[in-house]
């Protein structure tokens, strides 16, 4: 038996940097939500719907908020559309759901806030894109246009580069410069540099203008893991704007969801991010409230936030006889998330519960005892015997062809005892 000492100091207990940015507001009636500064990092997602549709843009936009979104984004690149912000608003509030709108503008914004003002008030965040707001002398004049409105009406502002759509005034003039440097930069590096010049250029001059320099948010979005990476780094170093997070056409299924984690993890571990968009492409009848409920993970993964209860479950190996313990892990987890829209107002702090499905005895009993409440599964060759553990104590067994009903409404028993005093 070997001799186990403790090293002469303790090791480091792995947490998030602080985030240095300076603090925002994006603001629906009483619904104030910060951005930035010691705030919580902040979930954002985007209807997919035809915004001159205002009762299926509403509807999504509820299941988007349902689901978790702290933000909405919705399109508005015609003049129906912007027409159509104020219904959208309208339906929202009726519904009780005061989720703030954000408009995403790209070429004919300064028209469409202009001519239709019930728009820009109804909308609490504008996001401009300074590589389309128009060319030449209009660049300036129609970004002035949009940021003059914004500070008419108080709003916060996203000014979002994307390397899709970089302003090539600036990139063109950046090429030229490097190509006089006596060691020239690879052409990657000139763009990381257009993409951050065009980024905090912009809200200088939106500052200028007359803008609230706290109603001021960043992007500089690229869709490579290591480019994002170090694109943000140097965007963080360089100014202290709330910054939004997301890789942008991030992909399809799990390829979409492992490279935006990948980015987003690093960037927020490093105290780098105020507001996250997972943009996942949808798959065939998925539903579009899957990225929110991957940025939530993220977040959750890391500590920095807490959404929805967490269910441990075991992948399953040669111990495990069946696959029970697979789908009492799916059925408990959908029902957990299907009830927090209504758990958060009647069982505050039911969010941080965790709870254990798993499938043997190995490392059942003890994953269960560390959860709130857990329930290990039989496995192959043990007793068809299923131990069910609440608050690190074993409390029954169940048995039997009912075990995963019995299990549902022990776990619906102990949402409404623990937390149902905490009711305000």
């Amino acid at each position: 038996m070997s001799d186990h000492t403790f090293q002469a100091s303790p090791i480091a207990i792995a947490s998030p940097l602080p985030r240095k940015s300076r603090q925002a507001r994006v603001v629906w009636r009483n619904n104030i939500v910060t951005v930035g500064g010691d705030a919580p990092v902040r979930v954002q997602s985007m209807t997919n719907t035809d915004t001159v549709d205002a009762v299926e843009t509403a509807i999504q936009v509820r299941q988007l908020a349902q689901a978790g979104s702290e933000m909405v984004r919705i399109t508005v690149n015609t003049p129906e559309a912007a027409a159509a912000v104020p219904y959208i608003r309208e339906q929202l509030d009726r519904m009780g759901e005061y989720v703030p709108l954000v408009g995403d503008f790209h070429y004919n914004g300064h028209r469409l806030l202009t001519d239709y003002p019930a728009c820009a008030e109804a909308l609490s965040k504008y996001r401009i894109n300074p590589g389309n707001v128009g060319k030449g002398d209009k660049k300036d004049k129609q970004f002035g246009q949009m940021i003059e409105i914004a500070a008419k009406y108080d709003k916060a502002v996203r000014i979002g580069v994307n390397w899709g759509s970089l302003d090539q005034e600036i990139m063109a003039e950046l090429m030229d410069a490097n190509s006089k440097r006596a060691q020239p930069w690879e052409t990657r590096q000139v763009m990381y540099e257009a993409l951050i010049t065009s980024a905090i250029s912009s809200a200088e001059l939106a500052k200028n203008i007359g803008l609230n320099p706290g109603n001021i948010i960043l992007s500089c979005k690229v869709s490579g893991v290591q480019d994002l990476i170090s694109v943000y780094r140097e965007l963080a170093r360089r100014c202290d704007y709330a910054l939004h997070l997301g890789l942008t056409e991030a992909g399809m299924g799990t390829k979409g969801t492992v490279a935006s984690t990948a980015a987003l993890s690093v960037l927020l571990q490093e105290g780098i991010g105020d507001t996250i968009r997972v943009s996942l492409t949808p798959q065939p009848g998925e539903a579009r409230t899957q990225e929110v409920v991957v940025a939530s993970e993220i977040l959750q993964s890391l500590g920095l936030r807490v959404f929805v209860p967490s269910v441990t479950a075991c992948p399953g190996c040669g111990r495990t006889t069946s696959t029970t313990f697979q789908e009492l892990a799916k059925q408990i987890d959908d029902y957990l998330r299907g009830q927090m829209p209504v758990w958060r107002m009647k069982y505050p702090g039911v969010e941080a519960m965790k709870v254990a499905v798993m499938g043997c005895i190995v490392n059942g009993p003890g994953e269960s005892k560390h959860a709130d409440i857990g329930i290990s599964l039989p496995g192959n060759g043990e007793a068809p015997a299923a131990p069910v553990f609440i608050d690190g104590e074993k409390a029954m067994t169940l048995r039997g062809e009912g075990i995963a009903t019995e299990f549902q409404q022990i776990v619906e028993s102990y949402v409404q005892r623990r937390w149902g005093g905490a009711q305000a």
